[in-house]
């Protein structure tokens, strides 16, 4: 028994005029046999569950979530190793840059959260500060003081901190005006993630989505979670993590104007990543509810680093400018899923130094 996502191929001979991934986000799963042929359909399957349910959705296995702790030498309860060993190499992360993975991945979206989905000790945290203080792990905590919330809505959780905020410090309380990213403000900490897919658009103008799975699930036949093709769902989906603090500062280090087409890399960013499996994460998840669009690999820069606003605003100037029009939904900060927990999170992390 088997789950399969169904469809045709990676690409289009032409670019379409009218968006060719609008409602492709998945459902309901289709149960078929090692020849494809279809024996069940599993309705609402990919709805969020009880993370204690999860065993009872036909695999058998526990899905670990994201975002989790990355701290290294952190491990958490899913046993990743011995489920690999049981399935066949399953819950396998993409351990490769995405863009050389076999078959290659593209980003088809980039959005951010208020502070982070996942915790680095020493360097985004608990112990974090910001403009406003990170006020615990429960997901119906709130940043900041009433004044904050009614700014940001009351749908908004900040997640934890980085440690750079300095209030003596200019470059962290100057304001800035925003002309294209919204509700932002410098000196906060914000967690960026660029959804990857290898059934993603990639390289046409429909590339990138406002729903990011729109994006990740495009082209039909590529992802599957069945025998026919074999389940190869951490192979082909993954999302890069990278947290920063705005700044308000002209200086060169500070800039980076293509932040759009994924994390920042060199010689002094992406050095020491963790990559392991997980979920799809929000709000709408924590350590109660889980996501079932899991296993996925995850690679995430385990350090804090500073970045200007002006660089924040020209990601979402390019975003406004995309085929699909409704990106506009992307250039706020989203709020944070409270850590997950070690029951929920994968005792594997391999490590990129």
């Amino acid at each position: 028994m088997a789950l399969f996502l169904s469809s045709t191929a990676l690409g289009f001979a032409t670019t379409p005029e009218v968006n060719p991934c609008e409602g492709k986000k998945p459902h309901d799963a289709v149960l078929t046999d090692e020849y494809g042929a279809v024996k069940a359909v599993l309705e609402n399957y990919f709805d969020n569950m009880n993370c204690a349910e999860m065993m009872e959705t036909g695999y058998n296995v526990m899905l670990p979530q994201a975002g989790m702790d990355v701290t290294a030498g952190y491990a958490g309860d899913v046993p990743v190793a011995a489920i690999n060993e049981a399935t066949g190499g399953w819950f396998e992360p993409i351990l490769t840059d995405y863009a050389v993975a076999d078959p290659p991945l593209c980003p088809v979206n980039v959005h951010w959260h208020l502070g982070t989905e996942h915790r680095s000790e020493g360097q985004f945290d608990e112990d974090g500060t910001g403009p406003h203080p990170y006020e615990g792990h429960g997901a119906d905590e709130m940043p900041g003081d009433g004044a904050q919330r009614r700014k940001l809505g009351d749908d908004i959780r900040q997640g934890m901190l980085c440690h750079h905020y300095d209030p003596a410090d200019p470059v962290f309380t100057t304001p800035y005006e925003w002309k294209y990213c919204t509700n932002m403000e410098v000196g906060a900490t914000y967690e960026v993630h660029w959804p990857h897919s290898a059934a993603g658009m990639c390289g046409s103008k429909w590339q990138y989505q406002n729903s990011f799975y729109d994006g990740v699930f495009c082209n039909d036949g590529i992802i599957s979670l069945g025998d026919s093709p074999p389940f190869n769902v951490p192979q082909r989906v993954g999302v890069e993590g990278q947290v920063f603090t705005i700044v308000n500062s002209d200086d060169p280090m500070y800039q980076n104007y293509d932040l759009v087409h994924g994390a920042w890399k060199d010689e002094s960013h992406w050095v020491d990543v963790a990559k392991y499996v997980g979920s799809t994460t929000g709000t709408t998840r924590d350590n109660v509810v889980c996501s079932m669009y899991s296993p996925i690999t995850w690679q995430v820069d385990r350090a804090c680093h500073m970045v200007s606003a002006a660089s924040f605003d020209a990601m979402c100037k390019t975003m406004l400018e995309m085929a699909d029009e409704t990106m506009k939904e992307e250039v706020y900060p989203h709020g944070a899923r409270e850590l997950v927990n070690s029951t929920w999170s994968s005792d594997t992390l391999y490590r990129k130094k």
